[in-house]
């Protein structure tokens, strides 16, 4: 399964590309953020709403599960998402305001997890009505994986905007290590 460390370092790596990609998204003329590009999510802005609700609704879950830890008080009182393309925040600077919120959240929470924490079970509701029963460590690998799938499709719709995001690998983050 996965430890701690992976659970940091996907927490700085996903703190670290969306504050990327709202920053090059900041950088283009009003209405390129909401312009329908014909993606899954439509717009830039679709696919990072996407993004903050997937998050949220995630976060919301594990704040109640049995590893839950303070760092995600602030995550407790947010409203869930009533569905994954409902675009609550009209503007890029909202939007960017609550994906700030939810990173420092993911960072410090990631700091109180013990490894024993990931193996801890995680009950909730899906959007459907679904009820499920998962390991924390399966369930955070799936939560880290998401978030890239989509950062993925936010960076293709900022190239068809004429912006160069540059590196988005995960391993510009690693160190380099002595031979």
């Amino acid at each position: 399964m996965i430890t701690t460390a992976y659970v940091k370092k996907m927490a700085a790596y996903n703190q670290w590309m969306n504050a990327r990609l709202y920053e090059f998204a900041a950088g283009l003329p009003a209405g390129e953020v909401s312009l329908d590009r014909g993606a899954f999510f439509r717009s830039i802005l679709g696919t990072l709403h996407h993004l903050v609700n997937g998050d949220t609704g995630w976060l919301k879950r594990f704040a109640s599960s049995p590893a839950r830890t303070r760092s995600l008080d602030p995550v407790r009182s947010l409203e869930g998402p009533v569905t994954l393309d409902e675009i609550r925040f009209p503007d890029l600077a909202g939007l960017r305001a609550r994906r700030t919120l939810l990173d420092t959240a993911i960072l410090e929470w990631s700091d109180e997890l013990t490894d024993a924490d990931l193996g801890t079970t995680v009950q909730y509701v899906n959007m459907k009505g679904e009820a499920h029963s998962k390991p924390l460590g399966a369930l955070l690998m799936h939560f880290f994986n998401h978030q890239t799938h989509h950062r993925g499709q936010a960076t293709t719709l900022l190239s068809q905007a004429g912006v160069d995001v540059g590196v988005t690998d995960l391993l510009a983050l690693l160190p380099d290590v002595g031979r």
